[in-house]
């Protein structure tokens, strides 16, 4: 049997790293970004209870099943592969108190490769980078996510409703929710699915385009999260794919505010995506959220967008509206799209590459999600972006450095707007220098502002 041992200290109480590890989300949140992991089943700490995911082999996607046994509450469990892609997998995690809010956990791994007699010499090679990566990561994820949660600690924790729950932010923002003990729910489409891992009884179904609740209540939340819409990147525009990239964010925005004003116990709080597309293509004029709108499409959609919460404020419901940038991560988005010429070397400018991007870890924006929630004295419009916006061209360059690939293969404009339009001239040849200031004077620290560590950690090429 091979061995693989990894020990990190975090600045917290063992009793309070042990909740976070038993809490729902808190599997999704160790995942590793590039593993594209699937939870499938996640039970809490007890002995026999089965955690199960998909992950991939190469190109093939196994079913891992471990099952959890020797726990001792509070200070240590393992977990067992009884099905999956090693020849066995045993994990054992141990929490130990070594200082006044400071705790370790030691992880140790007995394993081998199937027909281990004759794969065993490339253990090196093919499996310990992958784990020293992951293991890195998730000391990195606990750490960020104990910080965030520490902030809020004295505060009472919030029954959260959740829309576009299962989309890339907000399956990150419900796992994280859930690790900090905020009661969640998630608010559905009527044939939306629910990821395999989710809760099936804390869900309220609806007909977003006329605001009806088909089952559930919507009475007592806290805080109610819209995140939901149509992919703004996902296809080319046509006039048909602009409507519904509208209809989809402008008339359940609408719905849902006047349904909310309704309600014999409305939140107190409802906050609701917006985009940095709200100023148009700016050059390298530095925004703000006092700046002007601009005067394209995406400009009047999030414009229309954010006027759709007017009648919840005029409730005295308090209304944030989430300017997000370019979520960096490589579970979806904009990420995903650059990753394959970047790895083929083809990653180089592109129309020039002076366009400003506007960028934000997907960390940090759960964090400045949650960050806003909690803290009551923040309305209005934030700007969700890294205080470090940078060219296309600088940002092509980083990207290759991280994946050790040339960037210098230059893609002309024309290409782009052969490609994909009118889209990929708005989302790819214009851009925004768009700062986070409101957010940053509300007292939010951002996690990542260096673009090159926030790829090297989504990315796993951590040094």
């Amino acid at each position: 049997m091979s061995k693989f041992s990894y020990q990190a200290e975090h600045h917290a109480p063992q009793e309070q790293i042990w909740n976070w590890h038993n809490r729902p989300g808190a599997f999704r949140r160790l995942m590793p970004e590039w593993e594209q992991i699937i939870p499938m089943n996640s039970g809490g700490i007890e002995n026999d209870a089965e955690v199960i995911f998909k992950v991939a082999i190469g190109p093939i996607r196994r079913t891992w099943i471990a099952k959890h046994h020797s726990v001792i509450p509070g200070e240590s469990f393992a977990d067992r592969m009884v099905k999956g892609p090693f020849g066995a997998w045993n994990h054992v995690h141990q929490f130990s108190t070594t200082g006044e809010g400071m705790t370790t956990i030691c992880d140790d791994i007995e394993y081998k490769l199937p027909l281990h007699f004759l794969t065993g010499w490339s253990v090196g090679i093919t499996v310990l980078p992958r784990i020293r990566q992951m293991f890195k990561y998730r000391s990195a994820r606990i750490d960020n996510d104990l910080k965030q949660i520490q902030a809020t600690a004295e505060q009472p924790r919030q029954k959260v409703l959740v829309s576009g729950s299962t989309g890339m932010i907000g399956l990150q923002l419900c796992a994280f929710l859930e690790t900090a003990g905020h009661d969640v729910h998630r608010l559905l489409r009527p044939n939306s699915k629910l990821p395999a891992d989710v809760n099936s009884e804390k869900i309220i179904r609806w007909n977003d385009r006329t605001g009806e609740i088909l089952e559930g209540d919507m009475n007592g939340f806290d805080t109610i999260i819209h995140l939901a819409g149509a992919g703004i990147g996902d296809k080319r525009w046509s006039k048909k794919r602009k409507q519904l990239v509208r209809d989809s964010r402008v008339i359940p925005t609408e719905n849902l505010s006047n349904l909310i004003t309704k309600l014999e116990r409305p939140p107190k709080t409802l906050m609701c995506g917006s985009a940095i597309g709200f100023y148009g293509d700016r050059g390298k004029e530095e925004l703000t959220e006092t700046s002007s709108a601009g005067d394209d499409f995406l400009a009047d959609l999030c414009s229309q967008w954010e006027k759709a919460t007017c009648k919840a404020k005029e409730a005295g419901i308090r209304v944030l509206n989430l300017r997000s940038g370019i979520v960096i991560t490589p579970l979806g988005g904009a990420l995903v799209k650059l990753l394959l010429p970047a790895k083929l070397g083809a990653g180089g400018p592109v129309g020039g590459g002076r366009q400003i991007q506007s960028w934000i870890s997907l960390d940090d924006e759960v964090f400045a999600i949650h960050h806003l929630m909690m803290n009551d004295s923040c309305e209005g419009a934030y700007n969700l972006t890294s205080p470090n916006a940078l060219s296309q061209k600088k940002f092509a360059k980083i990207l290759g450095r991280v994946l050790r690939r040339p960037a210098f293969m230059l893609l002309p404009g024309f290409m782009i707007k052969l490609l994909f339009g009118e889209m990929g001239q708005k989302l790819v040849l214009e851009g925004q220098n768009v700062q986070p200031k409101r957010l940053q004077e509300s007292g939010f620290k951002f996690t990542y502002t260096d673009l090159e560590m926030c790829l090297r950690t989504c990315l796993g090429k951590m040094k």
